[in-house]
């Protein structure tokens, strides 16, 4: 194959890899919309959208397989080729986070909850705004921006601290409502794993640059689930 079409097709999954990260920048936003709103319709929309979310992973996951196995890529391409794989499992986990939300949203029904949105929202916001920035960083391979992004996890840590505060006040307030009341901590822990996560895309675009693989911030394995 020709160099120019090996880096064409490149581009066509690097393409495709923003598109992932678009559908799921706009799962996170409304699932937390449908939490604001209680709106169990919205819920169940993105429960449909995480099935598109999934199969579009594997659609991606299959093309830069095939163009590994077929093209004998060279070294840079072949290390560009593997944090796209990295990157693209990231994007999937970060669409389990929004549909973890708004399995929450279904859970809660009309019950009575405290639910701090004005912390929520603006977790949600920060985060998206590092995932879109991170995957800008990833597509140039600007190593230096993808350093810089995991220090705004510092302000999505600090909302969490704050909206768990809320909530475990909440339920020494009223014990009765322990059991809709601790869906919120899910709510936030989803929202702080996904931002936790973009910091893995940031260390796969200093590794895709630089030959480098090294922990930016660690993170610790869990489920979104609920």
């Amino acid at each position: 194959m020709p160099r120019d079409t090996l880096i064409r097709q490149i581009n066509q999954i690097q393409d495709e890899i923003l598109i992932l990260g678009s559908m799921v920048e706009q799962a996170t936003l409304s699932a937390v919309q449908a939490l604001k709103n209680r709106d169990t319709q919205l819920a169940h929309d993105i429960f449909e959208q995480d099935q598109v979310i999934n199969e579009k992973r594997f659609a991606i996951e299959n093309a830069i397989i095939t163009l590994m196995a077929t093209q004998q890529p060279m070294a840079r391409d072949l290390r560009g080729m593997t944090a796209m794989l990295e990157v693209n499992t990231e994007l999937e986990r970060m669409g389990d986070y929004a549909k973890g939300i708004a399995k929450v949203v279904t859970r809660l029904g009309e019950g009575e909850v405290v639910i701090p949105i004005q912390e929520i929202e603006k977790m949600a916001e920060i985060a998206v705004s590092m995932l879109h920035r991170a995957l800008g960083a990833f597509i140039s391979e600007n190593s230096s921006q993808a350093l810089a992004i995991p220090k705004e996890d510092d302000q999505v840590d600090e909302l969490f601290n704050q909206a768990y505060r809320k909530i475990i006040e909440a339920m020494i307030a009223n014990p009765n409502l322990i059991d809709h009341t601790n869906l919120m901590l899910w709510v936030i822990h989803n929202l702080e794993r996904l931002a936790d996560r973009v910091t893995n895309i940031c260390e796969r675009t200093v590794f895709s640059a630089t030959g480098e693989l090294f922990e930016i911030d660690g993170m610790d394995e869990d489920d979104a689930n609920v």
